[in-house]
C-alpha cells in the first residue's frame, strides 16, 4: 500500500465553511479592496499638496507686482501675487480636509476588518489568512 508522502497534499477535511462564513470572508475582501483604493487617493491627494506647498514656496521669491498664472479648471488666468497666495492658501486647505476625510474612511473600514479578521482568525485559526503581502 502506499503511504502518503512528505510532499502528497491532504485537504483538511475538519475546515467547514458555512454560508455566513463565506458572506464574511467577502465583506473583509472588499473592505479590503476599498482600504487599498482610498490609500491610492490618499496618495494622490497627499502629492497634490505637496505641489500645493511648493508653488507656495516658490512665489514666496517672485515680485509682487508680477502677475502669475494660475489654473482654474481649464484655463489659466492671471493674477497679483496676493491674489494667487490665497487661492493656494484656499486649495490646500480644501485638500487638507479631503485628506483627513480619506484618512477617517480608512480608519472606519479598517475598524470593521479588525471585527471580522477577529471573527474570523477565531473561527478558523491557521486555516485563513487574511493579511495583506505588503503588511
Amino acid at each position: 500500500m502506499a503511504t502518503p508522502g512528505k510532499g502528497t497534499f491532504q485537504p483538511d477535511s475538519d475546515v467547514h465553511i458555512s454560508y455566513e462564513d463565506q458572506l464574511k470572508i467577502n465583506k473583509f475582501a472588499r473592505l479590503n479592496a476599498r482600504v487599498e483604493d482610498y490609500k491610492d487617493e490618499l496618495k494622490v491627494k497627499q502629492n497634490d499638496m505637496k505641489n500645493l506647498e511648493d508653488a507656495v514656496e516658490e512665489l514666496s521669491l517672485t515680485d509682487e507686482n508680477e502677475k502669475i498664472p494660475y489654473l482654474i479648471g481649464e484655463v489659466f488666468i492671471c493674477q497679483n501675487l496676493e491674489e494667487t497666495m490665497m487661492s493656494l492658501e484656499e486649495a490646500k486647505s480644501k485638500k487638507e480636509i479631503e485628506i483627513s476625510d480619506l484618512e477617517a474612511k480608512c480608519e472606519e473600514l479598517k475598524g470593521q476588518m479588525g471585527e471580522l479578521k477577529a471573527h474570523l482568525y477565531g473561527k478558523f485559526g491557521s486555516h485563513i489568512n487574511l493579511e495583506n503581502e505588503e503588511d
